[in-house]
């Protein structure tokens, strides 16, 4: 049995979680906190952990041979003991009174079931899932690693697209390629200040024990580091860094006494405490321009704004040791706003040789539509790691973007997209390889090129290419520090010059959501929800400043 069908057995475990009522953003967390118990004793079976990290009565075995509403109050019970140290026992002394026991539980499981608590009502429910869980072939699932097993299912549930769960789940074959690209070392200290599930930690943590044996070839005390020091992440969603944490312990990364990831904002007091780093992957959340206000308290951040992405992006350069690389999936908004946003792009390229620009495809992402890219740089200059002005000399862009496939579930989005843009990256993480324009996978000799100057200068086999070199004395002069640097021109874009006058395209936008609200209006009406359709009414004419 491959690792696909057994994700696939646990997925459908789900079916028993909606027959309970459990709403389908939650089908995740409420079966890992069962899962994780399960993971634990098969690793423990299998001597993969040298002691059993869960206390006495908080085991598998303490469970899956009880049933009825013994089992599911004995649960209940696990679940809190788990959460708080505590557990509630019959008191010897005086019958039909209890007493709180302190129990051993390691800081790291108590870290990982904070809060939880589950949402199932009905005994059976829970003894399915429990047998469900019994029957699978473990001894199959071992062979990849129960790590990567758990990492299956947190993709599955990120490609489920009423889950939500895509915001913070970033394409394992982007993960991977970025890993490649920046080469993560033993020794190095690696973050990710916008955590999610740990998935870019994970991956630098599998490349460097491919580098090392398994961490074989190290001593004891760097195997110790990498284990406990080497992995440094933060997460803001207690939920996401619930799950975070069981992907990092089951894949043997412990980290420190708030284990790998740690809760908070990394834009706030906590991205101040955390120590310089090698190596920095991550992909910040976007999808709206504010969410940055906590940076603006940060005397260490140059320049205050309440975009988080660029807040993101600042915090990540500036917290780069001298020489350090990192690699950070931004949307388009970070490459082309103005105002501090030029601020803060040419202050990146001052402190940092911004080598390296991708221009994603859309689709891959869990909202429809979003343009993203990936900056690479490295802190300093090639031949100075400590200089902090005019770093970046040039800055090589390839385009993966236009006239590519919507990717999605039909069209899925892997390695195969991902190979040449690798291979003329070079072997070098800091970008220094010796690199040639030119590059025309994806049929690209055959798209039309943006009828601008610059293209006119350029050899026409080379401008068709989709990887191309601009200076930074270019960058500046042509583009005023924009970054949104593209000559290839996408057969599904529109003419600026065919476009109706901005007032015509407002009032037919103004048409259209107008249109839309009465049949929401309608729709309300229709289902009986008559006093909300009033209320959203009001508060509509509040808004438009109709209100009396």
């Amino acid at each position: 049995m491959t690792s696909d069908n057994i994700v696939q057995k646990l997925w459908n475990l789900c079916d028993v979680l909606r027959d309970d009522g459990i709403n389908y953003s939650d089908y995740v967390t409420e079966l890992v906190l069962l899962l994780f118990i399960k993971m634990v004793h098969e690793n423990t079976e299998a001597g993969t952990l040298q002691k059993h990290p869960l206390p006495e009565g908080c085991r598998w075995t303490d469970l899956n041979d009880k049933s009825g509403i013994i089992l599911l109050n004995d649960y209940r019970q696990m679940l809190l003991a788990l959460s708080t140290g505590k557990r509630t026992e019959a008191d010897p002394d005086e019958p039909g009174k209890t007493i709180e026991k302190q129990i051993h539980t390691d800081p790291l499981i108590t870290a990982i079931y904070a809060d939880a608590q589950t949402r199932l009502r009905e005994p059976r429910h829970l003894e399915q899932l429990i047998k469900q869980l019994d029957k699978i072939n473990w001894f199959d699932a071992k062979k990849d690693g129960l790590g990567n097993l758990y990492e299956g299912l947190l993709e599955k549930n990120a490609n489920e697209t009423k889950s939500g769960a895509g915001q913070y789940f970033t394409p394992r074959a982007l993960i991977d390629s970025m890993v490649r690209c920046t080469q993560p070392k033993a020794g190095e200290v690696v973050q990710d200040p916008a955590a999610g599930t740990a998935g870019f930690l994970i991956a630098a943590d599998s490349y460097i024990k491919k580098q090392t044996d398994d961490l074989f070839d190290l001593t004891a005390k760097e195997q110790r580091f990498q284990k406990n020091d080497a992995f440094v992440g933060v997460e803001l969603v207690p939920s996401t860094r619930r799950l975070a944490l069981m992907n990092c312990l089951l894949h043997g990364m412990e980290g420190d006494a708030d284990g790998v990831v740690h809760l908070g904002n990394a834009l706030g007091q906590v991205g101040v405490n955390l120590p310089k780093a090698d190596v920095i992957l991550a992909n910040p959340p976007f999808g709206t321009s504010k969410g940055g206000e906590a940076s603006i308290t940060r005397k260490d951040l140059t320049f205050p704004t309440s975009n988080k992405q660029l807040a993101f992006l600042q915090h990540i350069y500036r917290n780069l040791k001298p020489g350090g690389r990192a690699a950070v999936v931004l949307p388009d908004n970070v490459l082309f706003e103005s105002g501090v946003g030029t601020d803060i792009r040419q202050d990146l390229m001052n402190k940092c040789n911004l080598h390296t620009v991708l221009r994603l495809p859309t689709g891959i992402f869990y909202a429809a539509g979003v343009k993203t890219n990936v900056l690479f740089f490295t802190k300093g200059s090639p031949e100075k790691k400590s200089q902090e002005d005019n770093c970046t000399k040039n800055v090589w862009v390839y385009d993966l973007r236009t006239n590519m496939p919507n990717f999605g579930k039909r069209t899925p989005f892997g390695q195969a997209q991902l190979k040449p843009f690798e291979k003329v990256f070079g072997k070098k993480p800091d970008g220094t390889s010796k690199r040639t324009e030119g590059e025309w996978s994806f049929n690209a000799e055959e798209i039309e090129l943006n009828s601008t100057d610059e293209n006119k200068e350029v050899d026409n086999k080379l401008a068709h290419s989709r990887w191309r070199c601009f200076s930074r004395q270019w960058i500046a002069e042509h583009k005023s520090d924009s970054l949104d640097i593209s000559w290839l021109k996408d057969a599904d874009s529109v003419d600026a010059a065919d476009l109706p006058e901005p007032g015509v395209l407002a009032g037919e936008a103004m048409t259209d959501l107008v249109q839309a609200l009465g049949e929401l209006d309608n729709l309300l009406r229709e289902l009986g929800e008559s006093e909300a359709a009033d209320g959203q009414k009001a508060l509509m004419a509040e808004v438009m400043g109709g209100a009396e």
